[in-house]
């Protein structure tokens, strides 16, 4: 299996290490799960632009006051 080696501060590490203990976790297992948890973060937000993306237009017809001044075509600018 793969391994990385990660350089940290003194002042870091003692941080790093205290996360994972206020975890309950070894520093291996909680460096391991914040790469994968941010890596699902990620893939969350992408799936939710995504998805707003898609009903963007059907939202912006069903509530035209919701739209940004900028984005409703009748002259009004923002403040």
């Amino acid at each position: 299996m793969p391994s990385l080696n990660v350089s940290f501060s003194d002042e870091e590490l003692e941080g790093v290490r205290a996360a994972a203990a206020a975890e309950g976790k070894s520093l291996k297992q909680y460096l391991h799960d914040l790469g994968v948890r941010e890596m699902h973060r990620k893939r969350f937000v992408a799936g939710a632009t995504a998805w707003a993306d898609r009903l963007r237009a059907e939202f912006d017809a069903a509530f035209p006051e919701e739209l940004p001044p900028s984005r409703r075509g009748d002259g009004t600018a923002a403040a």
